[in-house]
């Protein structure tokens, strides 16, 4: 069947088609009905020839020019047809990606134009699927600002004049295009013309994979994982809230933990290591794809895809996997509060600013030189929202510990007087962060229960783990920054002049049911000059040992969760490096200092697997009445004592003695109708490496009045120690 000759495009459709400035391709491209039968218009750079083959015949289409090919066929209705395209004396026979109708719905548009699509991942993107019968991949993309948007990637040699135009859907701001034939593993990039005519080239925002950096292209992919986590999955909907509830976690860099391990091959050490020491949970430091290592995953430019360094998403999937048939939780740091300014990433995606505020001085993050995310605009807000359930969902992950909550909630965050504009009421908190955060945390808790968010955030806010309901920002915990600073700021005193600093010690308890508390040893006190946590002790080796443990043990009967960085469970000298990581050479049996490391790694084995089965220490973490002092104000002799309670009213009495001396025959106040204590754990014993000066047997209380009790103890307090005693 013969073409014949089709009206050529007007200059001015065919001048925006070209540059990639066209808002509806499909008007222009593929097949219309004409007077005389239908139009074909096929655009191809490049390409020799081209042709319709339509039920086995063969109609060549005309070259009119800069890769347009076009002509009408004398037909009734618009048949079913493909392409022939010859390359370089190459043909080869392909679907035309402007013969299909738009492969997104209207709800999904209402619920993106309302910020309100909750899966939004599963709408944007790239997403490989059948559509009207054919395989391929429909790509879609927030760029409300583009004049046009193309599909660039190898399937085009990256030029993107060879590019693939798509539609612009409505008011909606979400382009679209089906490209048949584009399967699993497909690199892309979009390229995107904005308001101003230039062209840029950008990463996919909703891309779910990418190249390994410093490649920056998006991966097209799909998912095979078969989960095997279903006990651990129901189990975690059905659990008791986290703040009643064991949760002692294990902080990773997973780059790091064993420098060149993938995802899967860390799925065959970390859980059998971290189940081993007795935590419940890890942490993984900020894993989404970043371009540069050395932000440690705090500068995110693919914020829904697992980092490319250690293997594919499905190979973190089997990470979190392996984690949960061990029994172990899996935190990731979530990074809502900021993004880098790659050219290639989210800055001004589609030639204006979009994901960041429209005012600079509001855009511009003052410590990081990176941009904060614009909380007032829905779609952006949807986008961070979707986010964090797209972790929990597509992955598993039981909790998101948000970072840089501060720099969110505050307007003048470290910024000069001029630097900032007050909201609404004329004050400085950011009534657009607030609200994501309460939206944010409201709509993880009802999609996946028993998932737990935590705020890292530095200051005084006011109901940081209260409801939304009640007002508050919807966190189940909260890092307890302030006991973090006022307890290291004294153990790392001499301890001549801790008696001076009593109080930094004590203040915690001032505030410590305001909120649902975490109390965290992170990455962030161990790098940066502040030193590991066992060379911020004063004194010699020895000291610095007892010291650490002594200080542990505190904090694992402090009412708080416990959070602990890699590395300061076996007390490494060095600081952390993302470049080396631990040193696991210190726990070397060849290594002469061998037991000294182990030593510690074997009290924070035994502080876990005790703290576990006492539910004095976690069962009424956010309850006052779970803690009761014994002696606060012993500052002369660096002493602390109090009693842990669980819901039965048992108790619990931890010691913590930070003086490098023996106190023999110290009393204690403590309840009448407890015949005897035992000791159930002391930091000092020979096995981790103390002086093993402990009180082996159970211990009567005498009617001698003490700490305003009438009945009281007396224990020998070894140096620079810890000791935990229960009713025996």
């Amino acid at each position: 069947m013969d073409a014949l000759l089709d009206t050529p495009l007007d200059a001015t459709d065919r001048g925006r088609l070209l540059s990639g400035a066209h808002h509806d391709p499909h008007a222009l491209l593929g097949a219309h009905p004409v007077p005389g039968g239908v139009s074909f218009c096929v655009l191809r750079p490049y390409a020799q020839a081209v042709a319709v083959l339509v039920n086995g015949a063969r109609s060549e289409l005309e070259d009119v020019g800069d890769g347009i090919f076009s002509g009408v066929l004398p037909l009734d209705t618009i048949p079913e047809y493909t392409l022939s395209v010859t390359y370089d004396g190459t043909e080869f026979e392909a679907q035309d990606p402007y013969r299909f109708l738009p492969a997104l719905g209207e709800l999904d548009l209402h619920l993106i134009g309302e910020g309100r699509h909750e899966e939004l991942w599963k709408v944007l993107g790239a997403h490989p699927m059948t559509h009207e019968g054919v395989l391929g991949t429909r790509f879609t993309v927030w760029a409300p600002n583009a004049q046009g948007v193309r599909v660039c990637g190898d399937f085009c040699h990256w030029d993107g004049a060879a590019g693939f135009p798509m539609r612009s859907l409505g008011s909606s701001g979400v382009w679209e295009l089906f490209l048949p034939g584009i399967a699993d593993g497909t690199l892309y990039k979009f390229d995107i013309t904005r308001p101003d005519g230039s062209r840029t080239l950008r990463a996919d925002p909703m891309a779910r994979r990418t190249e390994v950096p410093p490649n920056t292209s998006s991966i097209v992919t799909v998912s095979s994982y078969v989960w095997e986590d279903s006990a651990w999955m129901t189990g975690r909907a059905e659990r008791s809230a986290v703040h009643e509830a064991p949760f002692s976690v294990y902080e990773v860099h997973l780059a790091s933990w064993r420098p060149g391990l993938t995802y899967r091959e860390l799925a065959d050490e970390l859980p059998a290591y971290v189940s081993d020491l007795g935590f419940t949970h890890v942490q993984f430091m900020a894993v989404a794809e970043h371009p540069f290592g050395g932000s440690w995953g705090y500068q995110v430019t693919g914020f829904y895809a697992p980092t490319a360094r250690l293997g594919t998403p499905d190979d973190f999937r089997h990470l979190v996997d392996a984690l949960h048939q061990a029994g172990i939780g899996v935190l990731m740091d979530w990074v809502p509060a900021h993004f880098p300014r790659d050219d290639w990433a989210l800055a001004e995606f589609d030639g204006r600013p979009l994901y960041e505020h429209e005012d600079p001085l509001r855009a511009a993050h003052p410590d990081w030189g990176t941009l904060e995310f614009d909380y007032g605009r829905r779609e952006v807000r949807n986008f961070l929202v979707a986010n964090a359930v797209y972790w929990c969902e597509e992955f598993h992950i039981d909790g998101l510990r948000v970072d840089a909550v501060a720099s969110m909630l505050y307007l003048d965050y470290s910024r000069e007087p001029g630097q900032w504009t007050p909201n609404e009421h004329g004050g400085r908190e950011n009534l657009d962060a607030v609200a994501f955060l309460q939206e944010m945390n409201a709509t993880v808790y009802r999609r996946n229960p028993g998932v737990v968010t935590i705020a890292e955030e530095s200051t005084a806010w006011d109901g940081v783990t209260r409801s939304t309901s009640d007002g508050g920002l919807g966190f189940g915990l909260k890092w307890n920054m302030g006991w973090m600073h006022d307890s290291l700021e004294y153990v790392e005193r001499e301890p001549i002049h801790r008696k001076y600093h009593h109080n930094e010690m004590t203040f915690s308890m001032v505030y410590a049911y305001s909120e649902n508390y975490v109390l965290p040893i992170s990455h962030d006190e161990v790098v940066h000059g502040k030193r590991s946590l066992v060379s911020k002790m004063p004194g010699d080796w020895w000291q610095q040992r007892a010291t650490l443990r002594a200080y542990l043990a505190f904090m694992w009967a402090h009412p708080g969760k416990q959070l602990l960085f890699m590395g300061q469970e076996f007390a490494q000298g060095a600081e952390w490096s993302e470049a080396h990581g631990p040193d696991w050479w210190l726990l070397d049996p060849a290594y002469p200092a061998e037991p000294d490391h182990r030593g510690i790694r074997d009290l924070v084995r035994d502080l876990n697997t005790t703290y576990q089965h006492q539910p004095a220490l976690w069962q009424r973490d956010t309850d006052p009445a779970g803690f009761t002092w014994i002696t606060g104000d012993a500052a002369d002799d660096n002493v602390f004592a109090f009693l842990r309670h669980d819901t039965d009213g048992t108790p619990l009495l931890a010691v913590s003695h930070f003086s490098p001396v023996v106190r023999h025959g110290y009393r204690f106040g403590i309840p009448e109708d407890i015949p005897a204590w035992h000791e159930i754990l002391n930091t000092d014993t020979a096995q981790y490496g103390g002086s093993d000066i402990t009180n082996p047997d159970p211990v009567k209380p005498e009617p001698h009045p003490a700490h305003g009790r009438p009945a009281s103890i007396q224990l020998t307090l070894p140096p620079l120690a810890t000791i935990w005693l229960r009713p025996a």
